[in-house]
């Protein structure tokens, strides 16, 4: 379950973390077509790993809302 979901249009952004091995946190959006098919699923992460989950919640919303601008 994601943390935080956004929709636009059909689209939609959920946003969440997922703990490196190193004890470090990765923010990672999954974006989904609504009336798509499993195969139009697309994960995407951000690049640098955070110390807190919070820190790494805050980077994958942030990497969510740009995503979803992009979309039309």
């Amino acid at each position: 379950m994601a943390a935080v979901k956004y929709t636009k249009a059909d689209w939609i952004a959920q946003a969440d973390i997922e703990p490196l091995a190193n004890g470090q946190f990765r923010g990672v959006v999954m974006i989904s077509h609504e009336r798509g098919t499993s195969s139009d699923d697309r994960q995407h992460a951000v690049e640098a790993p955070s110390d807190s989950p919070e820190q790494a919640l805050e980077q994958a919303i942030a990497l969510a809302h740009r995503i979803l601008a992009d979309v039309p």
